[in-house]
């Protein structure tokens, strides 16, 4: 009977993986397509930077909603809903009428990434509660699951912002988006039919106290998401785009360059617990060694700053994309890191909310990351968000210190 419960639970681990992969590869795809098309129409960096943001702010409400709703209603019918979304957001996109005047496409267009960011984030939240969820019938190995989960998707982003590249080249703006609709809509009825629908039900809060009375570990860890991945986007967005084009990058090459960096540290990801110590407890060792990768990401930026700061510096560019590199390593073991200590310490009980609560703070640190970005690169140029993402890296280390390092809300290993 274990048996069986454990090949069960791994059938469904991999039905939310693999449709995650999908819905991954069209969310990328769809964000560099957006990207590179309006940028071919002529509108700037800082107007492409905004027409990113309701995307994000939507993420914020989707994963405070959508880990209540997967609670409540269950996994399969949350993966659903943002897989239903998100055909409706690119279908809305593939409305949009050239001859509408600037001020009418990008409200248009705004509306739409909205859409697209609930979409992403209910499904997100949904999957990683249903690692949680199959994790408990399972092998056990969570951080492994976890870690190759979270590492897979990211290299899937990085595919997909080649393949939106690619689509855009080969097919034109609409016939892409009508060949994306298409792939999450076989993703949405492979998700009716493989999983069940009781999946991560349970008893959801009933009152707003209720749902934000998280447990210490929840609501620390995820204030130090809000900061890492903050201090990514200060750099990533919009700063180093306009810096390599500035320095006489072609934006096929930006493209490529943040495509191999995000498949890069995507594989770091799924690498991470071979680089980490485990505790038979789960997290006694795990917590400790959070702070030490996150020390060690504070510093890369922080050196990249003052580097650029030597006005007489060699091709400072290939010195922004060598150290860039470097930051992949340890801040791919860090985001894996978080992602496996959110689904330690949240209540097997309410693990949807709890995650959807943590993913909220990561929507919250990729908004004001973007608004960061297009501020300080005017102010002050590269040098400027990579002093800004170090400083937001330091608030980071110091959250992990007041991480607690005992046993998980459930009482044995994770």
């Amino acid at each position: 009977m274990a048996q069986v419960r454990r090949t069960g639970a791994t059938r469904h681990y991999l039905v939310v993986t693999a449709s995650y992969w999908g819905f991954t590869l069209v969310d990328g795809a769809l964000r560099m397509l957006v990207l590179l098309h309006f940028f071919k129409l002529g509108y700037s960096p800082f107007t492409l930077a905004f027409l990113f943001l309701l995307y994000e702010f939507a993420g914020i409400v989707a994963n405070l909603l959508g880990g209540w709703l997967a609670t409540r209603f269950g996994i399969p019918r949350m993966l659903a809903v943002g897989q239903g979304l998100q055909i409706a957001g690119l279908a809305m996109l593939s409305a949009l009428d050239p001859a509408w005047t600037a001020a009418a496409s990008v409200a248009w267009v705004v509306a739409a990434q909205g859409i697209a960011g609930l979409a992403k984030d209910f499904t997100k939240t949904a999957s990683k509660t249903a690692i949680k969820a199959t994790s408990a019938e399972g092998s056990g190995q969570l951080f492994k699951w976890v870690a190759y989960f979270t590492g897979s998707k990211n290299a899937m982003k990085g595919i997909g912002f080649f393949v939106g590249g690619l689509l855009l080249d080969v097919m034109g703006f609409k016939p892409a988006l009508w060949l994306m609709t298409g792939v999450i809509g076989v993703i949405f009825l492979a998700g009716l039919f493989l999983l069940p629908r009781q999946l991560g039900k349970a008893k959801a809060s009933k009152t707003v106290r209720e749902f934000f009375a998280k447990s210490r570990g929840v609501n620390l860890l995820a204030a130090a998401r809000v900061f890492l991945f903050g201090a990514r986007e200060v750099w990533f967005v919009v700063g180093l785009p306009v810096f390599l084009y500035a320095a006489g990058w072609r934006f096929v090459e930006v493209g490529a360059f943040l495509a191999t960096w995000t498949i890069a540290y995507g594989m770091i990801q799924a690498a991470a617990p071979a680089l980490v110590t485990r505790s038979p407890d789960g997290i006694s060792r795990e917590v400790p060694n959070a702070r030490l990768w996150a020390g060690l990401l504070t510093v890369v930026p922080l050196a990249l700053g003052v580097l650029l700061r030597d006005q007489g510096l060699w091709h400072p560019d290939l010195v922004v994309v060598a150290g860039l590199a470097l930051f992949a390593l340890p801040f791919a073991v860090n985001s894996s890191l978080h992602s496996y200590l959110i689904l330690a310490y949240a209540g097997s009980e309410k693990a949807a909310e709890d995650v959807g609560f943590y993913y909220a703070a990561n929507a919250t640190g990729r908004l004001i990351g973007i608004l960061l970005s297009g501020t300080l690169y005017q102010l002050g140029g590269m040098t400027a968000c990579l002093f800004g993402s170090a400083a937001m890296l330091a608030v980071c280390w110091a959250t992990t210190f007041l991480l607690p390092a005992g046993e998980t809300p459930r009482g044995r290993a994770a």
